[in-house]
């Protein structure tokens, strides 16, 4: 009898632990009108990974409305940005090697998707940071917050 009492704790916390668990992922879509249908994102303090997956739900090919997500401290976006246009297309708009850069996905076209995962500890709890699409000129619509919660 005594097992039937010890089984029910353990399934209800068990089952507690999975409705509980962080979500560690977010989906941004990404249109031809240069917009994210996100203007921030929140990333729980427990996660020990992060996956941004972006989608581009427009039409327009890469070379000319090309999106990505670029992760930044705030203070360092547009400056990753600005750099990033002499990077050009074959580099997604990124300056190779730029150690502001948190994470990034590929730069992606309409009618694609992708995804990048980056390890959670890169971002500090109460740190400003900012998502972006570093495609040129794209900044200036293209942003969001994210931060540790």
């Amino acid at each position: 009898m005594k097992m039937k009492y010890l089984v029910v704790p353990v399934l209800l916390a068990a089952f507690s632990a999975q409705v509980m668990a962080a979500d560690c992922s977010v989906t941004v879509d990404s249109t031809d009108a240069m917009r994210y249908d996100k203007s921030e994102i929140a990333v729980d303090k427990s996660c020990k990974e992060f996956t941004i997956n972006l989608k581009h739900s427009g039409k327009l090919a890469k070379n000319v409305m090309g999106h990505n997500v670029v992760i930044a401290k705030s203070s360092d976006a547009d400056a990753v940005a600005r750099d990033g246009i002499a990077a050009g297309l074959d580099n997604g708009y990124l300056k190779p090697g730029d150690d502001r850069v948190i994470a990034h996905t590929d730069l992606i076209g309409g009618g694609e998707q992708t995804s990048t995962t980056f390890e959670a500890a890169k971002l500090k709890e109460g740190e400003s940071y900012t998502f972006f699409c570093s495609f040129p000129g794209h900044i200036s619509l293209m942003k969001g917050t994210l931060a540790v919660k």
